[in-house]
């Protein structure tokens, strides 16, 4: 084989990519240093898009279809290289595709809780997760801003850079919001109406469209679930007698099922419940008791009872106005 024809040979002619993955967002065809040749054949499927790197210059950009490359179809390029029209020599150039189909499923969350402000609660902390979907819709935006010269961009790299980004979004939306915790599941689909314009403003400068945002779960402080699910049961059950009675059948079928420990844990825990029916009698607060104990009379009485109500009102059992208006009666007794 002579000369000329290993030059001819070493040419590029055909420049193509299937997408052998569904994972890689750019990919740089592998010229090897060899030549493209003039007229060459270049193929844009239908979700791709091409770029043309000049010594590190981005020049011509390719939409999906059938290109032969030539100065008609290359007009950056052939005004960066001072071609005149109708050149015949091959030509170097680095050859980027992107794809632009929608990736789905990027995973996000809080690596650490969040401080909120709660109308009920006062302040709780919320760790969240969910997914969101992206694309990119500005080729040259992404390779300047991300992808770099990088031969191959995986979307588990833009995932990963991502999350920086979403979290302290989540945080921002989530406090504007002002959404008590115990309603947050039923404005998931308003949370992320929310958060999604907030993050595609830090998007759009890397030609990244967020398409879709979900928040698929919260969590809540473990003091904060327990007394969540206390407050379930006390509104499951209309006699506060009933209630008690309830609790202190569990406290003695844990100490049964445990004897060797844990049983004065359970009827302490039912003992708990007693007291707070007790102490609710002692206000008034349960309109059904017909018994209630009797007020109390001394002044250490009556501080007990203050500081016992206060402690009431800090857990959120007694409203701010029930608060007002036992202590003022309670004072009215000193």
């Amino acid at each position: 084989m002579g000369l000329f024809d290993f030059i001819k040979g070493e040419l590029i002619e055909v420049i193509d990519w299937v997408e052998s993955d569904k994972d890689t967002i750019v990919w740089k065809f592998p010229d090897r240093d060899c030549n493209i040749k003039n007229g060459a054949q270049l193929t844009v499927r239908e979700s791709q898009e091409v770029l043309f790197v000049d010594e590190g210059r981005i020049a011509d950009v390719f939409e999906p279809g059938r290109h032969k490359l030539i100065t008609d179809n290359m007009p950056i390029l052939t005004t960066l290289k001072s071609w005149k029209h109708g050149f015949d020599s091959p030509f170097k150039v680095d050859v980027y595709y992107f794809s632009k189909k929608t990736f789905t499923n990027l995973k996000w969350g809080t690596p650490n809780p969040i401080i909120l402000r709660d109308p009920q609660f006062k302040q709780v902390r919320v760790k969240a997760f969910g997914t969101y979907f992206i694309k990119i819709v500005d080729a040259p935006k992404f390779f300047k801003e991300f992808a770099g010269t990088k031969p191959i961009v995986k979307i588990s790299e833009v995932e990963e850079s991502l999350r920086d980004v979403v979290s302290p979004k989540f945080a921002e939306a989530l406090a504007e919001a002002q959404v008590s915790v115990l309603d947050m599941v039923s404005n998931y689909s308003e949370l992320g109406e929310k958060i999604s314009p907030i993050l595609q403003e830090d998007l759009e400068p890397f030609g990244i469209e967020l398409v879709k945002f979900h928040i698929t779960s919260t969590s809540l402080p473990k003091e904060v679930e327990e007394f969540y699910d206390k407050m379930t049961n006390m509104n499951m059950v209309d006699d506060m007698n009933k209630f008690s009675h309830f609790q202190n059948a569990n406290a003695i079928e844990k100490a049964a099922e445990n004897p060797n420990g844990g049983a004065n844990e359970g009827i302490g825990a039912g003992l708990g419940f007693g007291m707070a029916q007790m102490f609710m009698n002692q206000m008034n607060l349960n309109p059904q008791n017909q018994n209630p104990i009797p007020k109390a009379e001394t002044k250490e009485d009556i501080m007990k009872l203050l500081k016992e109500l206060g402690e009431l009102k800090e857990s959120g059992i007694l409203t701010q106005k029930e608060f007002d208006a036992k202590k003022k009666e309670l004072l009215a007794r000193l």
